[in-house]
């Protein structure tokens, strides 16, 4: 008679990866904004003198035009796609890899490593995935460290590839800026005989400039360097997790995995503190109460 098969256990739901606006991105942007602006109302200027559509198509298209012509198309469709992490951010999930990877060392310490094939398959990140499965296939301990660091080099060349992409547009921008500024000055030329049209050409020719200066400092640089951010902290990660999967397949202690792992948490989560007892005294006032009560149990 065959035996009936054991319920299986049900599959832990993948959590899914928060993520919110980056604060500190909408906040620049919008505080950089205030000031030239505002400074310019305080001066008695208008918005509708730096408001030229003439100037931001010179300055935007002859931009982009360089950046096409010096990164390859793939690349640049990259560094757009990647804009995201630029204006959202991701929760940290250190502490939370840091006890899957603490706990995983529990189990192949009893069990051996073998046994985490299954939470190998349903891990999340492909990196970490990738790494466990190595070690629990077997994979030769130095080949899979120069296997994962290969991967990590990677990942950080594509970063710096699409951070290069905005760098080179905040190199571009100024100097498509001053070309504006020319063009419009070679109009004003024209028109010498109106001394009030003269001012006022110069001041919109000078708008390009402005475009050019503005964006390449307020976002195209600054972008550049969030980028750069963003993938060094994605590497710090991947490098941390490369350690605990190192330290499980070396056996060693899951309190010594998590001392180790602790350096790479920029961000520990706070300790909780210990509930007191509203009853507790101290010893010395324990002491005094209970000498009145042994006085009273010998008179009696």
């Amino acid at each position: 008679m065959a035996k009936p098969e054991a319920p299986k256990e049900p599959a832990k739901p993948k959590k899914k990866t928060v993520t919110r606006p980056d604060i500190a991105t909408l906040a620049g942007i919008a505080l950089a904004l205030a000031g030239i602006l505002g400074g310019l109302i305080l001066e008695k200027g208008k918005l509708s003198d730096v408001m030229q559509g003439t100037a931001a198509m010179i300055v935007l298209g002859g931009t982009f035009g360089a950046v096409l012509v010096t990164n390859p198309m793939p690349v640049v469709v990259r560094a757009f796609r990647g804009l995201g992490a630029v204006f959202f951010e991701t929760a940290s999930s250190t502490g939370e890899i840091i006890e899957s990877l603490i706990q995983y060392a529990t189990k192949a310490r009893k069990n051996g490593i073998v046994s985490l094939e299954s939470e190998a398959a349903a891990i999340p990140d492909p990196f970490l995935r990738k790494a466990l499965g190595l070690a629990v296939d077997g994979t030769d301990l130095q080949e899979m460290r120069k296997m994962m660091e290969t991967d990590i080099a990677l990942a950080e060349q594509t970063v710096e590839e699409e951070a290069k992409v905005w760098e080179a547009a905040g190199g571009y921008a100024p100097t498509v800026g001053i070309i504006g500024a020319v063009m419009g000055l070679i109009q004003v030329m024209k028109h010498l005989e109106d001394i009030k049209e003269v001012g006022h050409g110069i001041a919109v020719a000078f708008v390009a400039t402005v475009y050019g200066v503005g964006t390449a400092n307020i976002l195209f640089l600054p972008m550049a360097n969030k980028l750069k951010a963003r993938g060094r902290s994605a590497m710090l990660l991947k490098e941390m997790m490369l350690e605990g999967v190192i330290g499980i397949v070396e056996g060693l202690n899951p309190t010594l995995i998590r001392m180790k792992l602790a350096s790479y948490d920029l961000e520990p989560a706070p300790k909780a503190k210990p509930a007191k007892a509203a009853d507790a005294k101290p010893p010395a006032a324990k002491a005094a109460a209970a000498k009145p009560a042994a006085k009273e149990a010998s008179a009696a």
